[in-house]
């Protein structure tokens, strides 16, 4: 009897371990949860020693036998690889990122200073002074450390960012904390702390910028009757809706009242329309962004389709003939059925085809549902959301993707555990299971 309490404890006891893991820095012990993927690994090392900027913050460890008991660093392509083998891991400070030459340059010049709207009172505050050291994210992934004055003007950031490139600084917008920033207003202005980052994206064109062809499965074990509420943040309006139904809040709420069957089709009560699933679209909403309205940013899984990007640290990076069966297995192992997967994929290859490199990355689940929120009633048993961004890649910018071309050589699972979904329950046909798939391609 002892030998099997024994056996049950270790056996809880091992469990925990793979679950979870220690991340040390200094004096401090922090235990968090196990994460395959490298980046968010990363998000819980800064939430846990925010006095560590996130581009010089190294994992390290000693606890493998090819350390030779030295801490080594452990870099983003292996780390799939060895996690489930660590315990504790030492975080450490390293050095900023540095420059790569590219075709945008950027460089601040101390005595250059666009001239200041009359009607603007720019006296720079107390809490302004002294410099700031921040990165810069260019549209071609390049990322730059940059250490300014806080009180130089946003718009001259951007000028500065832009000279050496051609382009002209009123075709590139600032996004910072998952807001525009204004170029009337100072870098001090903005509650910016060492080692935040400033995303430098292409002024909003409204044509092109939209959540496209979000659909939705409902599978159940018997026809039951199913509300769908669906709620959209104040950014984004409903531009296409099947079955029709009647919106409200500005296109920005929606429910569906339908009768679910066992052959996954779905009987939409007001129309009396037979469906295999309900389908949404939205557009940009320009007068409800947000900007410069906040003190802070907003927590690292926020979710905006528009003020989103890419970047080398979450994405993959492929030739664009590699991209329709890495799909194909990412999808499935998200939990994706044939006919999904198959729908999903030919939905958005055209758009695929247009580049020659191709990033792409899935959304957290819990981070898009913060964007478009689904009510469901009855409750289902499990909801599976999976959205992805994605944007072409020029050839001569791939030099700023290297991690993101090492993460596409990676098992697809990790993306499980990147948006947070239980493939296992997803593919239960005894639950009341929910699956919806979108996506959006980021302009360039």
């Amino acid at each position: 009897m002892m030998s099997i309490i024994s056996t049950l404890l270790w056996g809880t006891e091992a469990a925990q371990m793979l679950q979870f893991l220690i991340l040390k820095h200094d004096q401090k012990r922090v235990m968090v949860k196990r994460q395959r993927s490298y980046h968010l690994m990363l998000d819980s090392a800064c939430q846990h020693f925010p006095n560590i900027p996130r581009n010089a913050v190294k994992l390290q460890t000693d606890q493998l036998d090819i350390c030779n008991g030295h801490y080594v660093d452990i870099t983003a392509e292996i780390w799939h690889d060895v996690v489930h083998l660590l315990t504790v891991v030492e975080v450490t400070r390293g050095e900023m990122i540095s420059p790569v030459n590219v075709p945008w340059a950027f460089s601040i010049l101390p005595d250059y200073r666009l001239p200041e709207p009359s009607q603007v009172n720019h006296t720079v505050s107390s809490k302004e002074g002294g410099k700031v050291t921040f990165n810069v994210v260019y549209p071609s992934g390049e990322i730059r450390s940059n250490k300014i004055s806080r009180s130089t003007r946003v718009d001259t950031v951007i000028a500065n960012a832009t000279r050496a490139s051609g382009h002209c600084p009123t075709d590139v917008q600032a996004i910072w904390g998952g807001e525009i920033m204004r170029g009337d207003r100072s870098i001090g202005s903005y509650n910016i702390k060492n080692g935040d980052s400033i995303n430098l994206q292409p002024q909003l064109d409204l044509g092109s910028m939209r959540v496209a062809k979000p659909v939705i499965y409902l599978f159940s074990p018997s026809d039951i009757n199913v509300s769908v509420k669906l709620s959209l943040i104040p950014e984004w309006s409903l531009s296409v809706i099947y079955p029709v139904v009647t919106t409200e809040g500005h296109g920005q709420r929606l429910e569906w009242n339908v009768t679910t069957h066992q052959d996954g089709s779905l009987t939409e009560h007001n129309s009396g329309l037979d469906v295999s699933y309900l389908f949404w679209e939205a557009e940009a909403n320009l007068e409800a962004f947000p900007r410069s309205s906040a003190s802070k940013p907003q927590p690292v899984d926020t979710f905006n389709p528009i003020l989103n990007n890419l970047d080398d640290t979450d994405s993959i990076v492929i030739p664009v003939d590699r991209v329709t069966v890495y799909l194909d297995k990412s999808l499935k192992a998200l939990g994706l059925h044939t006919e999904a997967r198959t729908s999903f994929i030919t939905y958005w290859l055209p758009s695929i085809l247009k580049h020659e490199y191709i990033a792409l990355r899935f959304v957290s689940q819990a981070a898009y549902e913060r964007a478009a929120s689904l009510s469901i009633s009855p409750q289902p048993d499990i909801v599976t959301r999976v959205f992805m961004l994605f944007r072409g890649i020029p050839k001569e910018h791939l030099a700023n993707w290297s991690n993101a071309q090492m993460q596409a050589e990676k098992d697809v699972a990790w993306w499980v555990d990147v948006v947070g979904v239980d493939p296992a329950r997803a593919s239960d046909a005894t639950l009341f299971r929910v699956l919806e798939w979108g996506g959006a391609e980021v302009p360039i």
